[in-house]
């Protein structure tokens, strides 16, 4: 979720008009205001509502007072950073002054309220907000890059190390082998291991590509994406002969993509699909390009993701997914997947549930104007 979304301005006032008019007066771009009529109004907004900006609070209200409300939002973990100003038409009573300032407030105004005086007061709260959420940004992004860097390390010194290991090993053999028939084993053995090296090193420039360059670069071609689909459906029958698929295209499959990378795409979903469904059951590969706009293309497989790992299923280098023993990759496959629709314009979404996963690629059929840079 990105922490600059927008800023939010708490308002709470027992007479409407004064709601209307320090709306109006306050009214700026990015900036939403909750209007309470009652302490009560303002404690439900506070519920549905997190990461807000300025609390403006009248003092004279029935039921229950602004110093009362005060004292709740102060008691709240959740809600006792907000900064509080109070307002009040009643006469210059010191001790509600103190009062005020007791609950927490960081201002205390008399109505009539200086229009200008609160304009000014309010901008520096909302400004010191918006460089609050920008660094609370910035610190989430180095605490991901972080995480990545790590990741590459364990890669480096872990997973890719497995193979190279192997494959010494299988050379050692193969080179004081005396049993020739054995050398087809042995050299098959080295291939295997050298081509799973190739995959984790592509896969760890891509994610060096997307993080350094800002995206993935692709080269268009018009394509149907039909032909692509149905070659990818035809290999998986020919490595997985028990397993059923069905495929089926409609409308018009025709755009320009990066036919390369979209069969990077499709061969990795599809590959999942076959790797982690439900054995027994049919996988479902369908492309629809009956809109004018886009083409979507479905992976439907039986099985469900568990509810856990749904938020990071996309993200480089997830925790959690890989079992011991598992030598599959490094977990990259989905995260790559995305980026290479993105770059495209388009998205992938994943719906699991009931005993079913379904993968659903949007491409629209021609670059989007805000992804050209990142095209040849």
């Amino acid at each position: 979720m990105n922490t600059t979304d927008g800023i939010k301005c708490l308002i709470v006032d027992d007479i409407p008009q004064n709601l209307v008019a320090l709306e109006a007066l306050l009214q700026r771009d990015g900036v939403q205001f909750l209007k309470a009529h009652s302490a009560r109004e303002a404690l439900e907004l506070l519920l549905q509502h997190s990461d807000i900006a300025l609390a403006l609070l009248d003092v004279q209200m029935p039921e229950m007072n602004g110093f009362d409300l005060a004292a709740l939002i102060r008691g709240s973990e959740r809600t006792r950073h907000i900064p509080l100003i109070f307002m009040t038409a009643g006469t210059h009573e010191q001790n509600w002054q103190f009062q005020g300032y007791e609950s927490g407030a960081v201002d205390f105004l008399y109505k009539p309220i200086d229009p200008d005086m609160l304009s000014a007061k309010v901008s520096i709260f909302f400004e010191l907000h918006r460089r609050k959420q920008e660094l609370a940004q910035q610190l989430q992004e180095r605490t991901e890059a972080l995480r990545v860097n790590e990741m590459f390390m364990a890669v480096l010194s872990h997973d890719l190390r497995t193979p190279l290991q192997s494959i010494k090993v299988t050379a050692s053999l193969l080179k004081r082998q005396p049993d020739a028939s054995r050398n087809e084993e042995l050299a098959e053995r080295l291939l295997s291991n050298s081509q799973r090296m190739g995959r984790m090193v592509e896969d760890l420039l891509d994610v060096t590509r997307i993080r350094q360059a800002g995206g993935l670069r692709l080269t268009l071609t018009d394509m149907d994406l039909a032909s692509l689909c149905a070659a990818a459906v035809d290999d998986a029958r020919h490595s997985a002969a028990d397993r059923v698929l069905h495929y089926e295209a409609l409308g018009s499959t025709e755009g320009r993509w990066d036919s390369e990378r979209l069969a990077q795409v499709i061969g990795n979903i599809l590959g999942n699909a076959l790797k982690h469904g439900t054995a027994d059951e049919p996988i479902t590969v369908t492309i629809d390009g009956s809109a004018a706009a886009e083409v979507v293309v479905g992976i439907e497989n039986g099985g469900t993701i568990p509810a856990a790992l749904l938020p990071d299923l996309f993200k480089p280098f997830r925790g959690g997914e890989r079992q011991p023993g598992q030598r599959e990759g490094l977990g990259l496959g989905l995260y790559i997947a995305q980026q290479i629709a993105r770059a495209h314009g388009g998205g992938i979404q994943v719906q699991s549930a009931d005993g079913r996963t379904r993968f659903e690629l949007r491409l629209p059929r021609q670059p989007l104007a805000s992804h050209r840079q990142a095209l040849l």
